[in-house]
């Protein structure tokens, strides 16, 4: 080895000796908010240092232990959770059932365009059995409740009171959780800085501060990396994925991810907005009402080459709502065949044998390949006859338009959009994008295409009213291969995950994409 290289060498394991308790992280998406009770996700990756949930989630998000070391359900509608014994908020005062009631309450009621009122819209009452454990008494069966609980966070009722603020939680009043570590700093848009916490329940964590910097810009995350300004990064783009692995500085670890890119169809309107005939006028009827329309456009993507090309191996062929290891992934259901001829004799049967325009709606911004995977599909629907042109948006012009258009109604005809839960569970997702639309029951929520099945509305109310576990299952496959069969939407790939780390860590991958300091840790 060269002089200079072996210096450099020396100094580099002196400067991570030195640092070795500070863990920098370079994240793509910025945090915008502090409060536990606002649903985003960039801020939960961050406030599940500090907060902690009674029911945790694994790599692929199924429910484990958390604040509550066991759960149980007494009868149809009211499950009891123990707590464990000894934890304490980080000003050292006991957590409670009081808190966990002061808690949920407080998270169901809160208001805003980004809550988590959806995944306590079952929840009746919370009742206060002892200090150790309460009981929540449910409208009706639900069989998914630990799995909602994991998104919401257990905050000190003392300490947050009835009128906490943004600020009070921004290391304030209100920022005292339960978590390995304690809120010191927001800075919006530019780090959030943490410190271990003096006590913590579990086995301590190796860092002493963790600070997570906001780096938008792709390559200026990784070039961090590299230049050693910071020790992890999220979201390394498939096109730069061989700076970090040729790099003798740095690692790159991918995996596949729970967000699912797929597509939206206008399953409902008698006459589609962004359809036309084969000489460019209006078509005086949907063809995507069709199933069979609907199954040409799935018989006409060739998904590997998306994952591969168009995605660069940032992806993975999808065929279902949830990948392998994910709650409700069907083992045998196969990923619909690329298979061009069937989409056409598919087109022919439905009464459309010179097929038709579209023009086809995506994001152009929201991670990398979505334009470019857009592109290619459309290229792929011209080839089957369905003359396509792509109209990428920027993020919020898509789904200001997606979700309500210019008259209350989504506005396109087919759009490409990437869709995940914080749950991981298919039964959520189906519940969220293909469920009847209804706003007054919060059905439907994201159903852009308005999709329609009474047999399926059907399937996932037993789902959410099923204790027994395996009938659940049972019912949620059945749910499952109904979709794929009907082609209510069109799962194209699951998005992979790729972090970048220096060669001394290591980092535990997780379905949701956060990026958690509880789970980096150093080689030995």
């Amino acid at each position: 080895m060269r002089l200079s290289a072996l210096i450099a060498l020396i100094l580099a394991l002196i400067s991570t000796d030195v640092t070795a308790q500070n863990l920098r992280i370079g994240m793509k998406a910025a945090s915008d908010g502090s409060d536990p009770h606002q649903s985003y996700s960039p801020n939960r990756n961050i406030q599940m240092h500090v907060y902690e949930s009674l029911v945790f989630q694994d790599q692929n998000l199924w429910p484990i232990p958390g604040l509550a070391e066991a759960w149980r359900a007494i009868d149809d509608e009211t499950w009891e959770f123990r707590l464990r014994q000894g934890v304490k908020f980080h000003d050292g005062t006991p957590v409670t059932a009081a808190d966990i009631a002061f808690s949920l309450r407080r998270a169901a009621a809160a208001k805003g365009l980004r809550t988590y009122s959806a995944q306590l819209r079952s929840v009746l009452d919370v009742q206060e059995i002892d200090g150790r454990t309460i009981r929540i008494k449910t409208r009706g069966p639900a069989p998914l409740l630990p799995n909602n609980l994991a998104s919401i966070m257990i905050v000190s009722a003392a300490a947050v009171g009835a009128d906490a603020t943004e600020d009070d939680f921004n290391g304030g009043r209100a920022a005292i959780g339960t978590g390995p570590y304690r809120w010191v700093r927001f800075n919006r848009a530019q780090d959030v800085i943490l410190e271990k916490a003096a006590q913590h329940w579990a086995a301590p964590e190796p860092w002493q501060r963790v600070v997570f910097r906001f780096i938008p810009n792709d390559s200026a995350r990784v070039s961090a990396l590299l230049a050693g300004d910071v020790d992890v990064i999220d979201a390394v783009p498939p096109a730069l994925y061989g700076r970090v692995r040729t790099d003798q500085r740095s690692r790159l670890l991918t995996a596949t991810s729970g967000f699912n890119f797929y597509l939206y169809v206008d399953s409902w309107r008698e006459r589609s907005p962004f359809v036309t005939a084969t000489d460019g006028q209006a078509l005086d009827r949907n063809p995507f009402r069709d199933r069979r329309v609907r199954l040409a456009l799935s018989h006409a993507l060739n998904r590997s080459a998306l994952a591969d090309r168009a995605m660069e191996g940032g992806a993975e062929a999808a065929g279902q709502i949830a990948p392998q290891g994910f709650i409700g992934h069907v083992a045998d259901l196969a990923i619909p065949a690329y298979d061009p001829a069937r989409a056409r004799s598919l087109l022919a049967e439905a009464g459309f044998p010179q097929g038709f325009g579209l023009t086809l709606h995506c994001t152009g911004d929201r991670f990398a390949g979505d334009a470019r995977s857009c592109q290619a599909i459309g290229q792929m629907f011209t080839a089957i006859g369905i003359r396509t042109e792509v109209e990428a948006l920027p993020t919020a012009v898509f789904f200001r338009r997606a979700n309500r258009g210019v008259n209350g109604e989504p506005e396109f005809s087919v759009s490409a959009s990437m869709f995940f839960t914080t749950t991981g569970a298919a039964p959520e997702g189906m519940s969220t994008i293909l469920r009847t639309y209804n706003a007054e029951l919060g059905h439907g929520a994201s159903n852009r295409g308005r999709y329609s099945d009474a047999e399926l509305d059907r399937l996932i109310s037993q789902i959410e009213s099923m204790m027994d576990d395996a009938k659940r299952e049972e019912l949620t496959q059945q749910a499952v291969r109904r979709v794929m069969a009907e082609a209510a939407i069109i799962p194209v790939f699951f998005v992979r995950s790729a972090w970048g780390m220096t060669r001394n860590l290591t980092v535990t991958p997780r379905g949701d994409q956060y990026t958690m300091a509880t789970g980096i840790r150093q080689i030995r």
